[in-house]
């Protein structure tokens, strides 16, 4: 059996992009000569699964990984990894047994997805930046020293920061009436929103270096290559539209009563999601603080307004 590239989350937001670039690389970067990969996904028949299953190497394997044992890795003969877990409360537990899986497996590198960077420490008042920073802090661990590992740390997705924008002219181009456009996004605040696809690349090339020690540990901050503000996203959508919007709430999280409503995990610790966003609300996430390991090995491209258009098809 040949080595296994494993990636988890494989058909998630990140996940699909690892999948691709990877696939692409089989034939023509040395690391990955003669490997398989292993794209993960909790159901096979989706179209996502199903795309990903007819490209060059690529096994598709329809597995729950909380279950993922260091017996399981060693049979795959897995050696290197692509991880993009959950958010939910029981994250740490989850995320921490596969990495000690790995570890005991002797799996030879792990790149792992993280959240907005400014969010990651302990004293965060949401509570999934905390698990994050909670795997971070065991990873650095003596216990963990030769285990050789990379968290990115990307900005909010550009598909979720502007979707409220684009669902509202799509219902202006068939109505011609508008509904109050609600956006995360502070009025004035700059923000280096990131496409999911562009971390899914930069994790591939990681995951395709020959030597990967000297990313080893590292913390990598991705953003998007521009900035945008709320003010400038309501811009866009009156560009398209053709007219003024006519009503627009900012800083708007009133989708999370009824998320932490419908959850079988605790309101209190649901609803600290509200206090995520306040990082970029005080200007701390801007594309300005970008890694500059993530620019010159596979710097992020695509602008909130190529985007925005892409998204409106």
């Amino acid at each position: 059996m040949a080595p296994t590239i494993l990636i988890v989350g494989a058909t998630g937001n990140t996940g699909q992009a690892v999948v691709e670039t990877l696939s692409k690389s089989l034939d023509n970067v040395k690391a990955l000569s003669g490997h398989n990969i292993y794209a993960l996904t909790r159901s096979s028949k989706g179209a996502a699964a199903q795309r990903l299953a007819k490209l060059p190497g690529v096994s598709v394997v329809e597995y729950d990984w909380p279950e993922i044992t260091e017996e399981w890795l060693r049979e795959h003969e897995v050696v290197r990894a692509f991880i993009a877990s959950h958010n939910e409360p029981n994250q740490f537990a989850e995320e921490s047994t596969f990495h000690l899986a790995a570890l005991k497996a002797g799996v030879k590198y792990v790149v792992r997805i993280s959240t907005t960077a400014a969010n990651v420490r302990p004293d965060c008042d949401a509570y999934y930046p905390r698990s994050h920073w909670a795997i971070e802090a065991m990873l650095s661990s003596p216990e963990f020293s030769k285990y050789q590992w990379t968290s990115l740390q990307p900005n909010v997705f550009t598909p979720l920061y502007l979707s409220s924008a684009v669902q509202l002219v799509k219902q202006y181009r068939e109505t011609g009436t508008q509904n109050t456009l609600k956006l995360i996004a502070d009025e004035d605040s700059p923000v280096g929103i990131i496409h999911p696809d562009e971390v899914g690349i930069f994790a591939a090339h990681l995951l395709s270096q020959e030597d990967p020690s000297v990313h080893s540990g590292a913390k990598y901050v991705l953003n998007g290559p521009e900035d945008i503000s709320g003010r400038q996203i309501v811009d866009m959508v009156e560009k398209h539209i053709g007219t003024q919007v006519k009503d627009v709430i900012f800083k708007d999280l009133s989708f999370l009563e009824p998320m932490a409503a419908a959850s079988p995990w605790s309101k209190n610790v649901i609803m600290s999601i509200r206090y995520a966003p306040v990082t970029a609300w005080n200007g701390l996430c801007t594309a300005s603080t970008t890694s500059p390991e993530v620019l010159k090995i596979a710097a992020p491209r695509l602008t909130p307004t190529q985007c925005f258009e892409t998204m409106l098809g």
